[in-house]
């Protein structure tokens, strides 16, 4: 068993009591059913293919005589020890037939082959040999007679078939319903480790990973390791306990068929390893292409407005097509191997062994060794055998979709993560400073370059600088999306890294060029469902940012239904609720990362006009591209290609004329001549 298979096991064994519930209940639904064929197997033989044993006349009738011709006759195997017999007499079938025969040894007639003419019967021995003897047909009614004793018997035998089935889907229901329902109990907590995972991975892992791949293996890749639960091992345990059941079975009816039908369990195996052998390389491939395209899908729907806008959608198709293409190749690939290996195989198989008896039993190799009833017997029990072979057989390409899965599940699993600090901190001032930090994306490409600078409780710093430059990325490391490796920062004193993240986090609001809404509400995407965040405070956010009486004339007004992503609301809406939730939780640290960009001239004044009164007491940090909003900053910063170059107030960056003087010359309408300075 590889890693992945343990790691799957440890997963069932947290529901290790339904698991083994089910298994018993498999085991004595094998017990029982597999109790059928030799109650057949006594049925043919003794009561239905036992009228032609030898009967001997006896005096007087009972429950176990017939009558024929004036005379009362009981089976050889009915007498009891010490009764007296009378003569002998047999009957026997040739063709449809049965007929009368008084007075001979059946050893003499047993074999060979049998026709009547003329009211005598003509035996022809394997050596070529023939005997004749008189016989008399029987009517349906004498024949009758001499099933008559058997009926009662036979009628208990076949209810007690009968109620083994009843007995046998009793406990096939309680194994599956059991088996099924741990299986997705497997699944859901897998599903629910995998999500919470998510939620602990670092941003940097979701940067380097489309967001339609990360689903898929959230969705898709749990959904196969789900049916490797409900159906793969559901079959595979059956299977197996079914196999070894009629194995021992065959042997106690006869060793000899057993042997023949011994060799299946190992080329089941090799069977098994070769298909895994070609099939594990396929399925790499199916699983990965499968993610490419949820990507694609996913990067499709979000980005529609800009393929529509610049007439992208052949060349978006043709790329589709692409993925699609060799998604459907790989397919092929896999459908071709499996219907070389499928249940088409065993019944090939299958039908070999059966001619293979049939012929031997046939040619009498066997001997007396194997009956009628015992070939019945052999026969069913093989049919039974290779119904779960079949089952098997067409799990393995599910067996193998689930093992690649649960590979790509494990390794979003084994990423490394932060887990989820518990507990609360203590709201701190929101002094920050930088002291010569250093940063890099990749090895040997810095965005940052010996940045130092410090903010005290309650000012505002404005990052300004040209794309590129490292606004964002210092507010990256502030919210410990990444963490530094040369120099430190620090809040209130304290270095970052000494600080949970989500502790670190808790006292930080931040407002996004680009808000994100989630299903639901207007004022649960204030609050985000905190409890601590009562109606009040959410109404009290949104006057703040001058956004309540505009909500309010909506029809539902602040509990007005937004649906993915806020896309019936217009970009200043949206960013407005961004700015209510973030005031919301009260943070000692707010930063607004070109939160005003995408807002129209009026919606800017109505925040302007909040934000002079909610930075107080709180440390603000505002990336902006209009100048025009940061005049009021106690500190800006201007950064280029990752250095700081200017620092001070709006009047004294103004006074310099330097690198600030012309971005702020240039918006206001000074020309262009000014940004080289």
């Amino acid at each position: 068993m590889g890693k992945t298979g343990k790691r799957l096991l440890q997963y069932a064994l947290i529901y290790k009591k339904p698991i083994i519930l089910a298994l018993i209940l498999l085991a004595l639904s094998v017990t029982v059913e597999l109790m059928g064929p030799f109650i057949a197997k006594r049925m043919i033989d003794q009561n239905i293919l036992g009228v032609e044993k030898t009967w001997y006349e006896t005096s007087a009738s009972g429950k176990m005589t017939a009558e024929y011709d004036g005379k009362f006759y009981k089976r050889e195997d009915r007498f009891s020890a010490g009764e007296p017999r009378g003569a002998a007499a047999h009957v026997l079938q040739v063709g449809r037939s049965y007929y009368w025969l008084a007075g001979e040894d059946a050893a003499r007639f047993a074999d060979g082959a049998r026709s009547v003419s003329d009211g005598t019967l003509t035996v022809k021995a394997k050596d070529g040999s023939e005997q004749a003897y008189p016989v008399t047909k029987l009517s349906a009614s004498e024949l009758y007679r001499f099933y008559k004793p058997e009926m009662p018997s036979l009628l208990t035998l076949a209810a007690s078939y009968f109620g083994l089935l009843l007995l046998a889907a009793v406990f096939t229901y309680g194994q599956r319903l059991l088996l099924q329902t741990s299986a997705n109990r497997i699944v859901q907590r897998m599903r629910e480790d995998v999500f919470a995972h998510t939620q602990r991975l670092p941003v940097q892992y979701f940067d380097n990973l489309p967001a339609g791949k990360v689903v898929s293996r959230i969705t898709n890749d749990t959904e196969a390791i789900r049916e490797l639960f409900v159906a793969v091992l559901a079959n595979f345990f059956t299977g197996a306990v079914y196999m070894a059941a009629i194995l021992g079975a065959l042997f106690v009816l006869s060793p000899t068929l057993a042997l023949i039908a011994l060799p299946l369990v190992p080329i089941l195996i090799v069977w098994i390893i070769v298909y895994r052998k070609y099939a594990a390389r396929y399925n790499h491939v199916i699983r990965t292409k499968l993610s490419d395209i949820n990507a694609m899908i996913n990067e499709s729907i979000n980005g529609m407005p800009i393929i529509q806008a610049f007439r992208r959608q052949r060349q978006t198709m043709e790329e589709f097509d692409g993925h699609n293409q060799e998604f459907y190749t790989y397919q092929n690939k896999m459908l071709s191997l499996n219907s070389i290996t499928s249940h088409n195989l065993v019944n090939v198989l299958r039908n070999i062994i059966f001619i293979g008896v049939v012929w031997l039993f046939w040619g009498d190799l066997f001997g007396s060794a194997v009956t009628v009833g015992v070939l019945y017997a052999f026969v069913d029990y093989m049919n039974r055998m290779f119904q779960p072979i079949v089952g098997i057989v067409n799990q393995l390409a599910n067996l193998e979709t689930a093992r690649v899965s649960a590979e790509r599940v494990f390794t979003l699993l084994d990423e490394p993560g932060v887990d989820v600090a518990t507990g609360t901190l203590p709201r701190y001032k929101g002094e920050v400073s930088f002291e010569n930090v250093t940063f890099a994306y990749k090895a040997g490409e810095n965005v940052l370059k010996n940045i130092s600078f410090q903010a005290r409780q309650g000012e505002t710093v404005a990052l300004v600088g040209h794309t590129g430059s490292g606004k964002s990325s210092i507010l990256n490391l502030l919210f410990r999306f990444y963490d530094v490796e040369h120099g430190l920062i620090r809040v209130d004193g304290t270095d970052v890294r000494d600080i949970p993240k989500q502790l670190l986090r808790q006292h930080m609001g931040i407002v996004l060029q680009d808000p994100f809404l989630f299903t639901g509400t207007i004022a649960s995407n204030v609050s985000l469902d905190n409890p601590a965040i009562s109606r009040e405070k959410v109404e009290q956010a949104l006057r703040d940012v001058g956004a309540y009486d505009m909500f309010r004339n909506l029809p539902g007004g602040i509990d007005e239904p937004v649906i993915e992503k806020g896309s019936t609301l217009s970009a200043g809406q949206r960013q407005l609720i961004s700015f209510a939730r973030a005031l919301a939780y009260d943070p000692a640290i707010l930063i607004l990362d070109e939160a005003t960009a995408s807002i129209d001239t009026e919606t800017e004044a109505i925040i302007q006009a909040a934000l002079d009164v909610l930075k107080k007491g709180r440390t603000t940090f505002v990336i902006a591209h209009r100048l025009s909003t940061i005049r009021q900053a106690d500190q800006i910063l201007v950064l280029d290609h990752g250095e700081i170059v200017e620092r001070g107030n709006h009047e004294t960056l103004m006074e310099l004329k330097g690198r600030y003087y012309g971005m702020y010359q240039l918006q206001a309408g000074g020309g262009t001549a000014v940004l080289s300075a």
